[in-house]
């Protein structure tokens, strides 16, 4: 009994560690970026120098789609090449929204350098060339479909199953675990006074048979 209840301690222990390392990261980023984003607002936040992004349209087709993850790397203005693909504030947008586009030329006027940019997908040019100073990040890499993870892990629900639900099922293990380990203890106690009163009673009965015998 006690073999097998250390073996399913064993394996509750790895199944909490387990939950942790995957739960710790979640909440360590999304604390991270919360912090960031109500202490700079005006900003994307970002984890040493890259910035992951929601892509919410197909622009840039076939390359990224719709609910793909895009990691961009803070660069300096003067380091983008013509080709690249770059995350830039709307020059036409509300100040918040993000694009996700091409560099089809780097314009230079009297030293202030600007971006004309291109979704692939689209058949036109943006309206408004992109300004240095708007510039989030040259794009890294993406990861597919990670978005839409992303923005339901954002969501209440997502929250509650993603979050609360794996910790409410760690506690309830644990709770299961200790009961388990509990009983295996009451029992194995039972087992060993019960071995003890038998022994007591044998012994009774052999001090009881040698009184017999002197008697006789």
């Amino acid at each position: 009994m006690k073999k097998k209840e250390t073996k399913q301690g064993s394996v509750g222990s790895a199944i909490g560690i387990i939950l942790c390392v995957l739960l710790l990261p979640i909440l360590i980023m999304n604390v991270t970026m919360i912090v960031q984003g109500l202490i700079n607002p005006g900003r994307v936040p970002a984890i040493g120098g890259y910035s992951p992004l929601i892509v919410l349209t197909d622009s840039m087709y076939p390359q990224i789609k719709s609910g793909d993850m895009i990691i961009v790397k803070a660069t300096d203005a003067q380091n983008v090449k013509q080709g690249d693909v770059i995350s830039f504030f709307d020059p036409d947008g509300s100040g918040v929204s993000v694009l996700t586009h091409r560099v089809v030329e780097i314009v230079n006027e009297n030293g202030t350098v600007s971006f004309r940019t291109k979704g692939d997908a689209n058949n036109a040019e943006d309206p408004s060339l992109a300004p240095a100073e708007s510039l989030v990040g040259v794009y890294q890499t993406k990861i597919g479909g990670a978005g839409k993870v992303a923005m339901f892990l954002q969501s209440t629900p997502g929250l509650v199953v993603c979050v609360a639900v794996p910790m409410v099922l760690l506690i309830a293990f644990e709770l299961i675990r200790r009961r388990k380990y509990e009983k295996a203890k009451n029992e194995d106690t039972a087992a060993l006074l019960a071995e003890l009163e038998a022994l007591r009673a044998k012994q009774a009965a052999v001090e009881a048979e040698q009184t017999e015998n002197k008697k006789e």
